[in-house]
């Protein structure tokens, strides 16, 4: 389990494939302090389990359901990627629960600046849209963001959300290095997808119309 803050950006220094699957090695020394193989590691939001530790570099295996489902099916040495260790009993709680699951890929639209912020806006499958809510959670390439804007009439199947990232988030992450066009890693609060797999399979009589007359959403 992940909060979703961001300890380092750390850089991808080895990509080697392994039939389905893809070994990475991943320079990070701040994250490297304490971690032992077999620790978990978001890396742009991946969990990913540590197979090495040596000289501030992390090795990782990445199977063929991890690159089918992020954007580590077409990591390249060089790329940057944000680095975070799994949450340690009694820690300070500074963002959302983030598993390092990831649900799909969103792609940005646009960067707008807004005072020292700047507000980002993604496509996404409508599939994964129905989870977002507005002012909820969302980890995007393993950063802990709040939907700022939704809006559901997207073209064909997709929609789009917007987030606003403030400066520290900004300058201490991978979302300023982002251009039009990229994909990014994303993970909807769990949250609502068991709220949504409950009304969909479990709740007998139990409707969004009715939650919402009784004052719920």
């Amino acid at each position: 389990m992940f909060t979703g803050i961001v300890e380092e950006v750390g850089r991808v220094a080895a990509v080697r494939r392994q039939g389905l699957s893809v070994a990475l090695g991943v320079e990070g020394r701040l994250v490297c302090e304490g971690t032992k193989v077999g620790d978990s590691i978001a890396v742009s939001g991946v969990c990913l389990t540590v197979t090495n530790v040596s000289n501030g570099v992390l090795t990782f295996d990445a199977v063929a359901e991890t690159l089918r489902r992020t954007t580590l099916a077409d990591v390249r040495p060089g790329r940057m990627v944000n680095l975070e260790r799994a949450l340690s009993a009694g820690a300070r709680m500074g963002g959302h629960f983030v598993q390092g699951h990831v649900d799909g890929l969103a792609t940005l639209v646009s960067v707008e600046a807004e005072g020292n912020s700047h507000l980002l806006t993604f496509a996404v499958d409508s599939e994964l849209s129905r989870f977002l809510v507005e002012k909820g959670s969302v980890a995007l390439d393993g950063v802990s963001l709040t939907v700022a804007g939704l809006h559901d009439a997207g073209i064909g199947t997709q929609a789009t959300f917007t987030v606003a990232v403030i400066p520290h988030t900004w300058e201490n992450t991978t979302l300023s290095m982002l251009s039009v066009g990229d994909q990014v890693n994303l993970e909807v609060d769990i949250i609502g997808k068991y709220v949504a797999r409950f009304l969909g399979t479990r709740a007998s009589g139990v409707s969004e119309e009715l939650l919402r007359s009784a004052g719920f959403i």
